[in-house]
């Protein structure tokens, strides 16, 4: 399925103007100039990431809308895209009349990507959060690609801010017991991101 077929699937009842004007919302977004990295093709990544471990996600519409929303706001000045992401994730399914209690589940979702931490014991969770985290652990080029498109995000800030920053974020992966959580992750790109992580503190 498309991205935009995902969109629909998840909209069976709601007119299709507004289904197709709330995706151009998602593409405006994701598709602004100051995106280098939080950009529509991270979405696309971790739909084909969804796609490979959906038999193992039980909430799967939970998943897909946090997948869509989780960074449609994402501003390298500020510390509350999580929150701002939950938000619209939260106005649009208010919108188009979603359960109370899913769309609370939905804006725990998106909030926990501000600290990659599963405080509610969901299982959807930890796939959601691994599926975010899996950049981590690609390969050495794809990771140093990742890297420089991460800083031109934050091009804003001169170097003297920026690495102390980074190093910060880094080192908070590296002192945590385990950066994945499920097994499956954990065994697959565990060891390639402690690697990466730990080249580019040697950069900084």
């Amino acid at each position: 399925m498309s991205t935009s077929d995902y969109w629909s699937s998840l909209h069976p009842t709601t007119p299709p103007a507004l289904v197709q004007s709330t995706y151009a919302s998602l593409l405006k977004a994701y598709g602004s100039s100051s995106r280098h990295y939080h950009n529509w093709s991270h979405i696309q990544q971790l739909i084909h990431l969804y796609e490979t471990y959906v038999q193992q996600i039980a909430d799967r519409e939970a998943v897909l809308f946090s997948i869509f929303f989780h960074d449609i706001i994402y501003n390298a000045r500020k510390s509350d895209n999580e929150e701002k992401s939950a938000a619209a994730a939260v106005a649009h399914l208010q919108k188009i009349g979603y359960p109370v209690a899913q769309t609370e589940k939905i804006s725990d979702f998106i909030i926990a990507t501000k600290t990659h931490l599963n405080t509610h014991q969901d299982p959807d969770i930890d796939y959601f959060l691994d599926f975010d985290l899996q950049i981590l652990g690609s390969d050495p080029v794809t990771y140093r690609a990742y890297t420089g498109q991460i800083r031109q995000e934050y091009h804003i800030y001169p170097d003297l801010l920026y690495k102390p920053g980074r190093k910060k974020v880094l080192q908070h992966f590296l002192e945590k017991p385990v950066i994945y959580v499920t097994p499956v992750f954990r065994e697959l790109y565990e060891t390639n991101a402690r690697q990466n992580i730990q080249a580019e503190l040697n950069t900084l």
